[in-house]
């Protein structure tokens, strides 16, 4: 298998993982601090990397020179998910998942001012199909929501953190001086446990752990070791084999995967006009993945 197509699985396997993310965390995030909840998370992916990472390439002193970097990284991923959590207290799984599928369009910005990286006439095509799907949406499949820019306040919360990871993917690419990936991982988790530990001091000593429903403990054992300690080795990998918008391109699956859970969970199906604007990510989405030659 080619490095290139290596990337593509590593992502596709990423955005069914993170899809499950959206549907527990809504049952989750009003019962508990987003950044209670997400230190936790930040602290336990470290340890499940940092064995995985002693039992692979090992951790070497050279691994973290220039430590920064991953106060970055880490704090950047940090402001996602915080930002996510606290957008799920109001807005949909789908709904939200749409806003996600917003990062590609950000993303190769940001791959361009960091990077470089040239967005040919199809990439662009692509990305504007992707996004038109996922405003449709966003605003429910509502013209006049749509005309009169009704979003919801959580989808806007949301929509900073995307801001935040679509940063993310380039920055990766951009810092990483080598360092395996499931290394590279394990440095960004600490340091972002450490910054999410010291923003979020209060609200972690004021959380009654011993009383949280059953809900949150497994929607932190999900995104702990699912939706986090293996998409960030999924997302740093295929982000050293892919262009940053290509990358990205499978966030354009995420609705489609959220659907499937809420489906799973009896949440229902959405109607069938918002389905088209799912349709419409994932026809970007194919477009995204052409071979460019």
């Amino acid at each position: 298998m080619t490095p290139q197509l290596q990337g593509h699985a590593a992502m596709l396997l990423f955005s069914a993982l993170v899809a499950g993310s959206f549907s527990l965390g809504a049952l989750a995030a009003n019962e508990i601090a987003p950044t209670a909840l997400n230190a936790a998370r930040f602290g336990i992916a470290a340890l499940v990397i940092g064995v995985a990472a002693l039992a692979t390439s090992g951790l070497r002193a050279q691994h973290f020179v220039a430590p920064w970097r991953y106060l970055v990284l880490g704090g950047l991923f940090a402001t996602y998910f915080v930002l996510m959590f606290e957008g799920l207290k109001t807005a949909a799984p789908v709904s939200a998942a749409a806003v996600f599928t917003l990062t590609p369009v950000m993303a190769a910005g940001f791959g361009w001012l960091l990077l470089r990286q040239i967005t040919t006439p199809r990439m662009a095509l692509a990305l504007t199909i992707g996004a038109v799907g996922a405003l449709w949406v966003i605003f429910r499949a509502d013209l006049a929501a749509l005309a009169a820019f009704q979003i919801g306040g959580g989808e806007v919360i949301y929509f900073w953190g995307c801001m935040a990871h679509a940063v993310y993917t380039p920055m990766v690419r951009k810092l990483n001086r080598g360092e395996p990936a499931v290394v590279f991982t394990f440095g960004m988790l600490l340091a972002g446990g450490a910054v999410l530990t010291l923003w979020g001091w209060g609200d972690i000593r004021a959380t009654d752990w011993a009383g949280l429903p059953g809900i949150v403990w497994i929607t932190l054992a999900y995104i702990a070791i699912f939706a986090s300690a293996a998409t960030f080795v999924l997302l740093q990998f295929a982000t050293l084999r892919l262009p940053s918008a290509k990358v990205m391109a499978y966030t354009y699956l995420t609705p489609s995967w959220v659907i499937l859970w809420e489906i799973a969970l009896g949440n229902g199906v959405p109607r069938g006009l918002i389905l088209g604007g799912v349709g419409l990510t994932v026809i970007a989405l194919g477009l995204l993945l052409r071979d460019e030659s």
